[in-house]
């Protein structure tokens, strides 16, 4: 093969044969393929060699970087032949074993392998790093339970092993007994070959619910849990995902908004795991059809220092058992002070004007998880005297705020969010707080309440402030209520921090910034900032989160578009004129203070 890429790549007046010849001289004192010389000294890339090697041969090409191979087809090669030839089985179709390879003309290794399985070989072409990290990642992974540390999706190094955690602080629960110090584990009889024997359970199947409750309350199930609760708080996550699939049960973390592989945990373990959390949040184990909520209340010791903490369970029947997500809620981390979440000073004196008149709906929008429920509950911090009456629909109810009435929506009883606003229209409130208005009836009720003298605060699913209008319009409310009782709309997004502790400048083209939204004269002015990666953010770059705003403050000329029905387009551009800022123009302003990245903020907004 050398001889044959050098002139393959000479053909294609890829390289010169100047970089030819130091490309052979390079691989003789580095040894390795000629391949991965080129790639070494930059004169070619990768994906490159893979593709013309693909055209040249008639092979098709992979990047493997983007597929997952099913561990049943790995064990169909052995390490040793793998590493050899280097090459990864990818799949089987009847007597067709599909391999993925560097060199396709390798006929030497296709023949082998096919003595050896029994099966027909078709090859496909990959390039030589992503194969050697493949091979490395399916056959290099030992058996034993530990924190993965994946360069892309894992999580980033800067962990300890799981061994050591368990071994670890200690953790208490109020109402669980059993629930004690975390001593040591014998990890090896967690993971050892019974972990390989899969038991295949239909839905028809009898449940014996006290084989399910002594399995949950097993030393190892207990410490495992201990440890993921431990490390979640420890490494600043804000969800749990416990995944299972057909050969693979997962832990995943959302650290900042991104969610990284945790976890490979042995099968065996997926009933006794999911049970033990189904337990402690006071869920029926025996139901595994529904969906199910629950609550999680424990006591942690962490360096010396009680901490309460709140773990909001749901759990969700999927094809291959039941994944649970665990939200966080640590009190510690809400933030109720309006100046430090991110508003720029202009978008700020807006939010607390609205939300300082005595009526009218103030709508927060955005996805799951942009922070809509913090700056809700710093309003209503903000807001809360002692002569005000301040009452809350919320499902959940997140956090606990004294002085505030907080009601928890039931839906399986009938106490929707339109039933618990009807209820409180008649306990003389003055600020209503609904969790998310969902429905016509909902809405209907907060248009009423706000036009009787109280002030509304709700959110919804929207992507920007004006779509919001079109948004209650199609509900079912008419234009002209929206334009009476609405104050004000706010659509925010959260975005990672750049990391303070290995902050640097960044050297970025004029000409990205002008496509980001920065005006010609203003690019060549900005310095913009990125995190090089250390050991308090992970290696990540990125440290804590901030929120971007767009805050449409619903003036008269914008009160008069929406009462004629204009789009949302029309009331943009008047909100625009009038000074609003959109999600855009808001990350710019942290990218000018060094806030954050642009890869951030175009993964968050849209010109």
């Amino acid at each position: 093969m050398p001889v044959r890429l050098g002139e393959l790549l000479l053909k294609e007046n890829m390289v010169t044969p100047q970089q030819l010849q130091d490309a052979l001289n390079h691989q003789k004192t580095n040894g390795g393929k000629l391949g991965k010389a080129f790639v070494s000294l930059g004169f070619v890339k990768d994906e490159e060699i893979t593709s013309l090697l693909s055209r040249q041969y008639g092979v098709p090409s992979i990047n493997l970087d983007h597929f997952e191979v099913d561990p049943a087809i790995i064990k169909i090669i052995p390490a040793e032949t793998a590493r050899k030839y280097q090459v990864l089985p990818l799949s089987r179709s009847g007597a067709t074993l599909t391999i993925a390879m560097a060199d396709p003309t390798n006929v030497f290794a296709m023949d082998d392998i096919k003595f050896m399985t029994g099966y027909n070989v078709e090859p496909v072409v990959a390039s030589e790093t992503t194969l050697e990290e493949s091979i490395d990642h399916y056959y290099g992974s030992t058996r034993s339970l530990e924190l993965r540390r994946d360069s892309g999706m894992g999580l980033p190094s800067g962990g300890d092993s799981l061994k050591d955690m368990m071994e670890g602080p200690g953790l208490t629960v109020d109402d669980m007994a059993g629930i004690g110090g975390l001593s040591e584990i014998d990890l090896d009889s967690m993971s050892d070959a019974e972990a390989d024997v899969e038991t295949v359970k239909q839905e028809e199947d009898e449940i014996d619910l006290g084989e399910l409750s002594k399995s949950a309350d097993a030393a190892p199930v207990i410490k495992l849990t201990n440890v993921l609760l431990v490390d979640s708080l420890k490494r600043g996550a804000s969800d749990i995902h416990i995944e299972p699939y057909e050969k693979e049960f997962r832990v995943r973390f959302r650290i900042d908004g991104i969610l990284y592989n945790v976890m490979a945990l042995p099968m065996k373990l997926k009933d006794p795991l999911t049970s033990r959390v189904k337990i402690m949040a006071k869920l029926d184990i025996a139901e595994k059809r529904l969906p199910q909520d629950g609550r999680i209340k424990i006591k942690m010791r962490v360096e010396n220092r009680t901490r309460d903490l709140d773990f909001r369970v749901s759990c969700l029947p999927t094809l291959w058992g039941e994944k649970i997500v665990m939200r966080l809620l640590d009190k510690s981390k809400l933030m109720l002070d309006m100046t430090k979440l991110g508003f720029e000073p202009h978008s700020l004196e807006r939010f607390k004007n609205a939300i300082s008149k005595p009526y009218g709906i103030v709508l927060v929008t955005g996805p799951t998880g942009s922070g809509k429920t913090n700056t809700l509950y710093s309003a209503i911090a903000a807001l809360n005297k002692p002569e005000t009456n301040i009452m809350t629909a919320e499902d959940p109810v997140e956090f606990n705020l004294a002085g505030v009435n907080q009601v928890q929506v039931r839906e399986n009883i009938g106490l929707n969010f339109a039933a618990v606003l009807r209820s409180f229209l008649r306990q003389d409130p003055n600020i209503i707080l609904v969790g998310e208005i969902r429905d016509y009836e909902t809405a209907e009720i907060a248009v009423k309440a706000a036009l009787t003298g109280h002030l509304v605060l709700s959110t919804l699913h929207t992507n920007d402030a004006p779509s919001t209008v079109s948004r209650m319009v199609n509900m079912g409310i008419e234009p002209f209520l929206v334009g009476t009782a609405v104050n004000l709309i706010q659509a925010q997004r959260l975005i990672r921090r750049v990391c303070k502790n290995c902050k640097i400048e960044d050297d970025v083209p004029s000409k990205t910034l002008i496509d980001v939204g920065f005006a010609p004269e203003e690019a060549s002015e900005v310095k913009v900032y990125k995190g090089k990666g250390c050991g308090a953010c992970n290696g990540t770059g990125y440290k804590g989160r901030i929120g971007l705003y767009e805050v449409m403050e619903i003036t008269e000329g914008i009160r008069d578009l929406v009462m004629v029905g204009a789009t949302a387009v029309e009331i943009k551009r008047k909100a625009l004129e009038e000074g609003m800022l959109t999600l855009r123009q808001s990350g710019l302003e942290k990218i000018k203070a060094g806030t954050t990245t642009i890869e951030e903020v175009l993964r968050e907004t849209i010109l």
